[in-house]
């Protein structure tokens, strides 16, 4: 639900000679320096909620599943029990943070590993993140609000809606849901946003503490907050981003350790046994999400934060051109291009067309989740361009630089 383009350094990243020149007319906004790997796992994380949500909308579950078609075996059937790990697909959260927290930082840590004396410019990072976010959340909600009441419309009501009025507007306008109320309407996938915006705020205090701690130190200080927090709040039910800001700071944590690695010359190669490491953590997580979704969004964390930290290695995975890099991750990247629009808006259009084509009852077949999924993303995408990227160019256009740039040519 970040951007790498947009960095909190508030310049671009390091060009890559690699890189083709894109015209200035391209509809992508990239950074100078892309990575491949990031783009793809964004990509990922952003399909594989869209589609646990779609199977809670859409969907009766494996459980009745199973003893409604036993084991009769047909492409149908078969289908259904290949979506068996979506059943943890709420994993894409917790990727989503630590991706956040890495593509926020990085910028600052490039740029506090060529002056160690370098000031975060608070208020234009907070205008950029505005300029970047609140665009397109306000988009969102009023694009929530339009489906859901013509969802509302069409009884039986659909389990996922709840209130679209102001006050529900206004909690989620504000990042308050989870704290002063619930997410808005059907969107229940907004209640991370709040958590992300949270960060945001907060990250000039991060930074701060970096630059007079270090960073592996200000991790440790955040793990033991969240700790705090899941006891005092989470189990509460409040939802505040001291309870998840450990997963955001892993993803800063491995921006700044790569920095530092890349400064440092040549550095011995991190050890292959890392990516069981985050085979054996993910696996953890799913153990633990059948005694709750919060200690498992920590053990995912972990494991994604180990995996993405050997996977950023590869020469492969950053600054590439997309030409060298697999099929799949091509493709995800693609997806990982529009991967917020699609998180915002996926769930009031899987509600939408549950009601009008079902009347919101669950159904036993799984095709109509996949015809879902068919509908929604082209739909994000066309939301990317029309509302998304305008927000990207906007929120790239504050940056001093660019802002210097532009008084120059008005003069």
């Amino acid at each position: 639900m970040s951007d790498s383009a947009f960095d909190a350094g508030g310049a671009s990243l390091p060009a890559s000679t690699s890189v083709p020149a894109r015209p200035r007319h391209d509809a992508r906004v990239d950074s100078a320096g892309k990575e491949h790997v990031i783009d793809a796992m964004r990509g990922f994380a952003a399909l594989l909620v869209a589609y646990f949500h779609c199977r809670q909308v859409a969907w009766i579950g494996m459980e009745s599943f199973h003893q409604s078609v036993g084991h009769a075996l047909s492409l149908s059937t078969i289908a259904a029990y290949l979506t068996f790990p979506i059943a943890w697909g709420s994993a894409g959260v917790p990727i989503f943070f630590v991706i956040s927290g890495y593509c926020i930082h990085r910028g600052g840590a490039l740029k506090l590993a060529q002056n160690p004396n370098y000031q975060l410019d608070t208020l234009n990072f907070w205008a950029r993140r505005f300029a970047r976010i609140y665009p397109v959340l306000l988009a969102a909600l009023l694009l929530t609000c339009a489906l859901d009441w013509i969802s509302f419309q069409l009884p039986p009501v659909n389990h996922k809606l709840r209130e679209i009025g102001l006050h529900a507007f206004l909690v989620n306008l504000f990042s308050l849901q989870g704290v002063a109320g619930k997410t808005y309407g059907s969107n229940g996938a907004l209640w991370t946003l709040s958590l992300e915006v949270q960060f945001y705020a907060i990250y000039p205090l991060l930074f701060a503490l970096r630059r007079r701690l270090g960073m592996t130190p200000v991790l440790a200080l955040v793990a033991l907050v969240n700790i705090a927090s899941a006891y005092a709040l989470e189990r509460h039910d409040v939802q505040f981003f001291t309870s998840y800001w450990f997963s955001w700071t892993l993803g800063a944590w491995i921006a700044d350790a790569r920095v530092q690695t890349s400064a440092a010359g040549h550095a011995r190669p991190a050890p292959n046994w890392l990516y069981a490491a985050a085979a054996a953590l993910i696996a953890l997580g799913c153990v633990a999400f059948h005694f709750g979704q919060y200690g498992a969004f920590q053990f995912w964390a972990l494991g994604f934060a180990v995996y993405l930290y050997k996977a950023l290695e590869r020469p492969r995975a950053v600054q590439t051109p997309a030409s060298s890099i697999s099929p799949i991750a091509r493709v995800l990247s693609r997806f990982g291009d529009f991967s917020f629009s699609l998180y915002l808006i996926h769930l009031p259009i899987f509600v939408l067309l549950s009601s009008l084509l079902y009347r919101s009852a669950l159904q036993s077949s799984i095709w109509p989740s996949f015809g879902f999924m068919l509908v929604a993303v082209p739909v994000a995408y066309v939301f990317y361009r029309l509302v998304e990227l305008p927000a990207m160019k906007w929120s790239a256009s504050l940056k001093p630089r660019n802002r210097a740039a532009t008084r120059a040519a008005r003069a």
